[in-house]
């Protein structure tokens, strides 16, 4: 009963220590962009130990069981080859949970997650960020932690008793000889009874333990949060834990977000969302140009002039110089399929879910193709890559595209010219030629997504500067650029109004999602039909250019409950903007920025007061309509 005791604390402890190690080497490996210190390092080791102690413990639930079941078994060698087989398991969980998490945060900015599943359900485009030497590195150095672990879990597994009788030299005594940690079996069965009912009564510790307490409150990531700096909060989030909590959450299960009860839901709301009467302010020289929306991929404010970066992407600050320049807009997101939605269907985005995914939901909702298509115009979504990905092919079919152009309508070798498929150069040709087809005989509505501008951040083009990421935003710019003078050298142009605009930013050196600048990104309008060069700064959200533009149009936007006209008379007093990240989200208003972190429930910058109650209230309605659909 001894060995068997001393085991699963030996498991436990084992496996706490193996938790512990790979917060630092995370740090380490992350440093770019977030400072720290040695008492940083101790602080996150210290405030993660509770979710590291609570995750252990669920780690210790099958050698437990199996110990108990070890009680009535006679051979102890039959229990150390099942847990052999589970150390696989737990070695290869654990492996993969550190290396992926270490890896991917860089790119991702938070924990790991079942959001991971997502990028794996198109094939190929789980690796189209990275090189395969990468992978290989990362399957090789999962492949010796396994094994390492591994060896760690069965050195601390006793072996089974042997007794080896022999004579001694003078014949007298038998004597017996053991091996030292091993196990042996009890021989009587009241022995066995009191060591199961002690075996057993330890289960309520172990559960009080895993839920993390006898408060109301469970184990849950946000326990750990101790700083303003998110970084040094998320290395103290055990990476297993953050996955297996994500795993039950769907992204077809819309959180509820319930805050507050209906009525005061509603007061805290009244105004964000609305924005009768006709705009004050009349950006375009035609109520029904051609309309191009070049949606730039990962194109933040702190590739252009937003950030003081303006060399990176020239082409854009003329372009705002020159036409009608958004100089406060924000993403309502992190990611593309998320971007591509507040931009096409003036929606709203979700921390934890894809609206994009929602086969069901998406077919409910407002874009403006369909708007668009009332008063005669085509669209045609244009893009280099795979539209499966991420059900973007079945969103825009279902929400009014005609014509889908993908990699798919490319050859073979101009699909190989990017890892994600088709570069920007020879996509930027494709959207040329296709504009010149449609002319101007019927009015068209087309929506282009960028692609180069993404990890592995590889472009065909001679460098310009020493940042591989800066490169690729120069790259895009010059395509953009391109593009639009021989675009201003055709009939089209004169009645055409094209639409520069991110689906979001990215976490870039030190800014991430307690920062502005992380949402910041820029809105140009530009082409013939732009009447003069304006500068309009009024927060506004990439969700609402549906309502905007509808409204420079003379046409309803009444199917956009959430896009609100920013030139509408209504607006000016009323501004506020909403950015969502996996974590929380973060809002402007007269009082400035405020980030609220949804796991620890609170404000990491700003106060707790008006604003961020109003963007609870945000997520809490929109959430509730969007189950109704």
């Amino acid at each position: 009963m001894k060995a068997r005791i001393l085991y699963l604390i030996k498991f436990y402890l084992l496996t706490v220590i193996l938790m512990l190690m790979a917060k630092p080497v995370f740090m380490y490996y992350n440093r770019e962009g977030n400072l720290f210190g040695l008492s940083d390092v101790k602080d996150v080791l210290w405030h993660g130990l509770t979710l590291d102690l609570s995750t252990a413990l669920y780690v210790l639930a099958v050698p437990f069981l199996t110990v108990v079941v070890s009680l009535w078994m006679r051979r102890w060698n039959i229990v150390r080859a099942f847990l052999k087989g589970y150390y696989v398991l737990v070695a290869l969980a654990l492996a993969m949970a550190f290396t992926v998490d270490t890896s991917l945060y860089t790119f991702w900015g938070f924990k790991l997650d079942a959001s991971v599943f997502q990028f794996i359900d198109s094939t190929g485009n789980a690796l189209t960020s990275v090189s395969w030497w990468y992978v290989a590195v990362r399957l090789a150095v999962i492949a010796a932690l396994a094994f390492g672990f591994y060896k760690a879990y069965v050195w601390i597994t006793p072996h089974e008793r042997q007794e080896r009788r022999g004579i001694s030299q003078l014949g007298l005594f038998r004597s017996r000889r053991t091996r030292r940690g091993s196990v042996m079996p009890l021989r009587s069965v009241g022995g066995r009874l009191v060591a199961t009912l002690l075996m057993l009564l330890a289960i309520p510790l172990i559960v009080v333990g895993m839920r993390g307490g006898l408060s109301v409150s469970t184990t849950n990531v946000g326990q750990v949060y101790f700083s303003q700096t998110q970084f040094l909060n998320h290395s103290a989030v055990n990476p297993l834990f953050s996955f297996i909590a994500s795993i039950g959450k769907s992204t077809n299960d819309i959180p509820a977000y319930r805050y507050f009860d209906d009525a005061e839901c509603r007061k805290l709301l009244d105004g964000v969302f609305f924005t009768g009467g006709q705009p004050t302010d009349t950006l375009l020289n035609t109520q029904r140009p051609n309309i191009l929306l070049v949606i730039m991929e990962s194109c933040g404010g702190e590739f252009t002039q937003i950030g003081g970066r303006a060399e990176v992407t020239p082409n854009l600050t003329r372009l705002a110089s020159e036409g009608v320049y958004f100089s406060q807009c924000y993403a309502n997101s992190w990611r593309t399929d998320r971007g591509m939605v507040s931009i096409l269907s003036g929606w709203p985005a979700f921390p934890d879910n894809s609206v994009m995914k929602m086969a069901s939901k998406v077919k409910s909702l407002p874009s403006l193709a369909a708007s668009l298509k009332k008063v005669g115009y085509s669209s045609t979504f244009l893009y280099g890559g795979d539209v499966n990905f991420t059900n973007t092919r079945g969103y825009l079919y279902s929400t009014g595209t005609e014509t889908i152009i993908s990699e798919d309508d490319f050859t073979k070798e101009e699909r190989g010219s990017s890892k994600w498929g088709v570069c920007d150069s020879i996509t930027f040709d494709r959207l040329y030629d296709t504009l010149q087809q449609y002319g101007s005989a019927k009015p068209w509505f087309v929506s282009f997504l960028t692609l180069s501008s993404h990890e592995p951040w590889t472009v065909p083009m001679p460098t310009k500067f020493d940042d591989e990421i800066l490169n690729a935003f120069y790259y895009l710019d010059h395509c953009i650029g391109r593009f639009i003078e021989r675009l201003r050298q055709t009939p089209i142009w004169n009645n055409t109004l094209v639409i520069l605009l991110p689906d979001h930013g990215i976490k870039y050196k030190d800014i991430d999602e307690t920062k502005p600048l992380r949402a910041h990104i820029p809105m140009i309008w530009t082409g013939g039909a732009v009447s003069r060069q304006r500068t309009i700064g009024l927060l506004c959200n990439q969700s609402d250019l549906a309502a905007t533009l509808l409204g420079q149009m003379g046409l309803s936007h009444a199917d956009f409950p959430f896009s609100r006209d920013i030139l509408s008379p209504e607006y000016g007093s009323r501004q506020f903007v909403m950015h969502t990240h996996t974590d929380g989200f973060s809002v402007i208003d007269s009082t400035g920025f405020h980030a609220y972190d949804l796991h620890s429930e609170r404000v990491l910058v700003g106060n707790d007061g008006l604003a961020v109650k109003k963007g609870k209230a945000v997520l809490q309605h929109t959430s509730a309509d969007l189950r109704q659909r």
